[in-house]
C-alpha cells in the first residue's frame, strides 16, 4: 500500500497548501444591493423575457429531512447549502468564509469566539436576523427532545454542550450567547484548530423561529418554509425533486446567478446517467462503475481526492461479531486492491485505517491482507474452516456502486474464509434507522470529513456518541480522543489521535476501513463555472453560473 499512501499523501499536501486558511481574527465584509429579483423570468437589456436560468442535480436518494437538525448525510448537505447559511459559510473549494456573520474574533486562549452578524441579513420572510437566532437555533439543536443524530457534534467543543444534550444540565450551561442584537459570543472546552471548518457544518444553521413556532414539524414543507440561504424552497415532490428559487432578501444575492436549482430524487445511477447525456441534468453527484471506463474519457468527468472513507460498520454486540477475533478474521479476508482496481476502478486508495493522511498524519499504513491469518483467528473463535458459523448478513443503502462492492466482500468471505453472507438492499430512511438504531450486522458506511482533521474521523467513535452505530465502547478510546481535545495543534496531539486509531481499528477492528474516496462527478466545466474540486467535496450552488 505504500505507493498508494505516498501518492495520496502527494495530492492531499498540494490542496491542503493551496486552499489552506489562516486564523485571522477578521474576516472580509461583502457588499450587497437591493437590486430585485424577478419571480419567473429574467428581462435583459431589451427587454426581451428569457427564461429562468436552471441548473438541476441528480441528487441521489430523496433526503430524509430539510430540517439541518435532522440531516445526516450528503445528500441533504447540498440541498442545505441553497436553503440555509450559518455564522461561517463556504466558497466555492470548501474553505470558510464569512456567512450570516460579517467578522469575528478569537481569544488570545482560542477559547472564545465573538461573532460580528450583518446588519443586512436577513430571512427570506423579510424579518432580521439576530443573535438570539443564532443562540436559539443551536440550542434547539442540543435539545434533548429534538433528539438530532448530530447533536454530538457542537456537543464535543462548546462549552456545556454535552450537559445539556444529556440532559445532566439545563440550557444555560450551554456557554452560547447574545450579547446584542449583532453580538453572539461562545466558549469551547479547548483551543480546537478546525472550529471554523466545523461551523459550516449544517449544525450550526440558523433556523427561523418564528416559522417552527408557527407550523411545528410542517415548518419546511413549501408554503410554510423560512430559510436564509440563497435560495428558497418553492416546491417539494416527495421521491421525485425539490425545486429551489433565488431568494430576494439573501445579503449577497448580487452574487448568486442561477434563478432555480432543482434537485432530483434519484438513486438510479444509470438513469441519471442517461438524463445527464440527454442534457437533462446538468451535474451527477455519482456515475456507474460499469460504464467508467468510457466515462473517464469525457471532458465532462470530474474526479480528485476526497477527505472522506468507505468503510464497513461491525455490530459488536451482536454474536459472532462481539468476538474480536471474528471481527478480525473478517478484516484480513478482504483483499483492498483487488476490490479497487478490479470494482471501483477509479483511483480509489486501498486503506486500513479510518484517517485519510494529511499533512502531519500518516495514517495507519500498510495494507493486511491476509487470509491465512484471518482463517487461524475464524478457528481460533471456533468455526475452523468456517464450519458452524452463521449466517450474517450485508446492510446497504440503494446504489448500483454499493452492491457490487458489497457481493465482491461477500465472494471474499466465500473464498477465504468458507462463510455465508446474505445482501439487504435498503432505501435511504429505512437504512439510516437501521443503523441508528443498531439493526444490522455488517453495514456499509462513508464518512466525509467535516472539517480537515482527524478527529472528525474518530469523535464519533466515543462511547454513546450518537453517530457511533457500532456499539463500540472503550474507556481509554474514549480518554484519548478527550486529551486531544484540549491539546494545541501539532505533532503531540497528532500521536494521541494516531493511538486512539489505531485502539479503534487494529486493536478492537470496530470497524473494517476499506479504501479513501475520490470524488466522482459528471458536469460540463466548460458549460458552468463555479463548480470547482476540493478536498471537502463542498459545491455551493451560489457560485455556480452559466459561461
Amino acid at each position: 500500500m505504500g505507493k498508494y499512501i505516498a501518492t495520496l499523501l502527494s495530492i492531499l499536501a498540494a490542496f491542503l497548501f493551496l486552499t489552506s486558511c489562516t486564523k485571522e481574527n477578521t474576516a472580509a465584509s461583502l457588499e450587497t444591493s437591493s437590486k430585485t429579483i424577478a419571480e419567473e423570468s429574467v428581462t435583459d437589456d431589451d427587454g426581451k423575457t428569457e427564461e429562468p436560468l436552471t441548473f438541476t442535480i441528480a441528487n441521489g436518494s430523496e433526503p430524509m429531512s430539510l430540517d439541518p437538525a435532522q440531516m445526516q448525510g450528503t445528500v441533504e448537505h447540498r440541498i442545505f447549502e441553497a436553503l440555509f447559511e450559518g455564522l461561517v459559510s463556504t466558497d466555492e473549494n470548501g474553505q470558510p468564509v464569512p456567512g450570516v456573520a460579517e467578522s469575528w474574533q478569537i481569544s488570545d486562549d482560542g477559547l472564545t469566539y465573538t461573532f460580528t452578524l450583518r446588519d443586512d441579513a436577513l430571512w427570506s420572510d423579510g424579518t432580521k436576523i439576530t443573535a438570539d437566532d443564532v443562540v436559539y437555533s443551536w440550542l434547539r439543536e442540543l435539545a434533548p427532545e429534538t433528539a438530532s443524530p448530530y447533536a454530538w457534534f457542537p456537543a464535543m467543543f462548546i462549552a456545556g454542550a454535552a450537559e445539556y444534550n444529556a440532559s445532566e444540565a439545563g440550557a444555560d450551561a450551554v456557554k452560547i450567547a447574545a450579547i446584542d442584537e449583532r453580538t453572539f459570543t461562545m466558549e469551547l472546552i479547548g483551543p480546537f484548530p478546525y472550529v471554523l471548518n466545523a461551523l459550516t457544518h449544517y449544525t450550526f444553521a440558523i433556523v427561523p423561529k418564528q416559522a417552527i413556532e408557527a407550523h411545528g414539524d410542517e415548518w419546511t414543507l413549501p408554503g410554510n418554509f423560512v430559510g436564509n440561504g440563497p435560495f428558497v424552497l418553492k416546491e417539494w415532490a416527495p421521491q421525485n425533486k425539490i425545486v429551489c428559487e433565488k431568494s430576494s432578501t439573501y445579503w449577497d444575492k448580487d452574487a448568486v446567478s442561477l434563478d432555480e436549482v432543482i434537485y432530483l430524487a434519484s438513486d438510479d445511477i444509470n438513469t441519471n446517467y442517461i438524463m445527464f447525456q440527454a442534457g437533462q441534468v446538468d451535474w451527477c453527484t455519482t456515475v456507474p462503475a460499469d460504464l467508467l471506463d468510457s466515462i473517464m474519457m469525457s471532458n465532462e468527468y470530474q474526479a480528485s481526492p476526497q477527505l472522506s472513507t468507505y468503510y464497513y460498520s461491525i455490530n459488536v454486540d451482536k454474536a459472532p461479531l462481539n468476538d474480536v477475533r471474528v471481527r478480525k478474521a473478517l478484516a484480513y479476508a478482504i483483499d483492498r486492491y483487488a476490490l479497487v482496481d478490479s470494482v471501483l476502478k477509479a483511483g480509489q486508495i486501498p486503506c486500513w485505517g479510518i484517517v485519510p493522511p494529511m499533512q502531519g498524519y500518516e495514517g495507519l499504513g500498510d495494507d493486511r491482507f491476509d487470509p491465512e491469518l484471518a482463517q487461524e483467528l475464524l478457528a481460533e473463535a471456533g468455526y475452523p474452516n468456517g464450519v458452524g458459523f452463521p449466517t450474517i448478513s450485508i446492510l446497504y443503502n440503494t446504489d448500483d456502486n454499493h452492491k457490487a462492492i458489497a457481493e465482491f466482500i461477500q465472494a471474499q468471505f466465500k473464498e477465504n474464509l468458507n462463510i455465508e453472507v446474505t445482501l439487504e438492499n435498503q432505501e435511504w430512511a429505512t437504512y439510516n434507522a437501521n443503523r441508528d438504531s443498531h439493526n444490522f450486522e455488517l453495514a456499509r458506511a462513508g464518512w466525509v470529513g467535516d472539517y480537515q482533521d482527524p478527529n472528525t474521523f474518530l469523535d464519533m467513535f466515543v462511547s454513546g456518541a450518537a453517530m457511533n452505530d457500532v456499539g463500540y465502547a472503550n474507556e481509554e478510546y474514549d480518554a484519548l480522543i478527550e486529551k486531544a481535545a484540549s491539546m494545541p495543534d501539532g505533532a503531540e496531539r497528532y500521536a494521541v489521535l494516531q493511538e486512539a486509531e489505531n485502539m479503534l481499528v487494529l486493536e478492537d477492528q470496530a470497524i473494517i476501513p476499506l479504501f479513501f474516496y475520490v470524488s466522482q462527478h459528471l458536469v460540463d466545466t466548460a458549460k458552468w463555472g463555479g463548480w470547482e474540486s476540493n478536498l471537502m467535496d463542498y459545491h455551493p450552488v451560489k457560485y455556480i453560473y452559466k459561461k
